[in-house]
């Protein structure tokens, strides 16, 4: 099924790098700002792919719906546009994913709901992403995942028919939104998840827990 593939995308946050703890640091000094019980990182991981609505859930069990959320939305952005890169890696083994992608002759790019806000400086600084093709944000297109809209956008820079393309990620709206697309979809199961624990029910055409699993499934081993 990958015999076709032109292309590789991928998710940002929890599928190329662990920005968890940068995230979580930016939520939990809002609490402490507070005179508020610090939380472990353990609380925020798993929400940190829903970036600020997530962050804020965890700290303060709030939602968007809740009046107060937009000032807390706007002073966490503060929190982490100052830590952006602090605590902030590509998970273990991508850096070495990516250099066989760009030597296999293969194109790739990210496909993230991150607001240029971060994205831009975050890729700019980070080596990792100095061969990326395109870098699509939330803000990219009219629309956010799980629309389509954001892979299509990815696969028209790149000059590629949507089918050419894959795209990982580690969140349901990855999945849902690489198949709108016309895309094939892997799940990343070592990414954050959210709430679920079990990957396989996102239906993806294939799961990798680890990044170098994706090596194999290119055929590149």
């Amino acid at each position: 099924m990958m015999n076709n593939i032109s292309a590789v995308l991928f998710d940002l946050d929890g599928t190329l790098i662990d920005s968890a703890p940068d995230l979580g640091a930016a939520a939990d000094k809002m609490r402490t700002d507070r005179s508020l019980e610090s939380l472990p990182l353990s609380r925020y991981r798993p929400m940190a792919g829903a970036g600020a609505r997530g962050m804020i859930a965890v700290a303060f069990g709030l939602t968007p719906q809740d009046s107060a959320f937009e000032t807390l939305r706007e002073e966490f952005f503060l929190n982490y546009e100052e830590r952006l890169l602090k605590s902030t890696y590509a998970f273990d083994g991508v850096d070495e994913l990516i250099a066989r992608i760009c030597d296999y002759g293969l194109k790739w790019g990210v496909v993230t709901n991150k607001s240029a806000r971060f994205t831009l400086p975050l890729t700019r600084v980070m080596s990792l992403f100095t061969s990326a093709q395109t870098i699509i944000s939330g803000d990219t297109t009219a629309y956010s995942k799980p629309h389509p809209a954001p892979l299509l956008e990815a696969a028209r820079q790149l000059g590629l028919p949507p089918d050419r393309c894959v795209y990982v990620g580690d969140d349901e709206r990855d999945i849902i939104a690489g198949r709108a697309a016309g895309m094939l979809t892997v799940a990343a199961a070592y990414g954050y998840l959210g709430n679920v624990s079990d990957a396989e029910s996102w239906n993806a055409d294939f799961t990798i827990i680890k990044p170098s699993e994706l090596l194999n499934l290119l055929k590149m081993t």
